[in-house]
């Protein structure tokens, strides 16, 4: 039996602000990022589904497009988040993925927003990169920018992503990569091929200068 939202979203929203108020936050690289989006710049925030808990709570300082699943679960998740500041827009990578992608890029060009995608989502594989955050970045004439989070102590779910849960007051490091523009030509398969290494490759830069050993 689906809840309806208005009785789970509230207390979800406060659980969610209380638990990630309480971690030791560091942040690395923000300073670029804000720079650019102060001076007008859009961005597309690349992450990983599973590390998104530790991440979500830092739009409190910009104004975020995010593309949220259609489903059940995502109603809830949508509505989290527009209480979290971010602008939800409806869709996902197997039902509705490409118009919700060109929304959101619509939405980023006409109210100058940033967004953030998670790359595997929402259904895997893990740490597969999709191509939608590569469109979105054309699109909306945007520069990407990597993102990590790492957290010192954290409960691995047995989901398809492993979702990671900081345990409270954990000592958690979000990154922020170097922004950069997508160059390749249109969105064609040799152009992907080389944007998808390009973007992989500096997402494990940031785990392996930036990761708990």
């Amino acid at each position: 039996m689906k809840i309806s939202p208005s009785l789970i979203v509230p207390p979800l929203h406060c659980l969610y602000r209380a638990w990630a108020a309480g971690l030791r936050l560091e942040m690395h690289g923000r300073e670029q990022v804000d720079k650019l989006y102060d001076g007008g710049t859009r961005l597309v925030f690349c992450v990983w589904h599973d590390e998104i808990f530790s991440l979500v709570y830092l739009s409190r300082n910009l104004r975020l497009a995010a593309v949220v699943s259609r489903s059940n679960d995502g109603e809830y998740l949508a509505r989290v988040m527009d209480r979290l500041g971010f602008y939800p827009v409806r869709g996902s990578s197997s039902r509705g993925g490409v118009a919700a992608l060109l929304k959101a890029a619509q939405v980023m060009r006409k109210e100058n927003l940033s967004s953030v995608l998670t790359m595997d989502g929402p259904r895997g594989p893990r740490h597969v990169l999709k191509d939608g955050v590569f469109l979105l970045a054309q699109r909306a004439n945007a520069l990407l920018v990597p993102v990590r989070a790492f957290n010192r102590n954290a409960i691995r779910f047995g989901s398809w992503d492993r979702f990671q849960l900081p345990l409270p007051f954990s000592r958690t490091k979000v990154v922020f990569g170097e922004p950069y523009p997508y160059t390749s030509p249109g969105i064609s398969e040799a152009s992907l091929i080389v944007e998808r290494e390009k973007l992989y490759s500096r997402m494990q830069e940031l785990e392996d200068l930036h990761s708990f050993k």
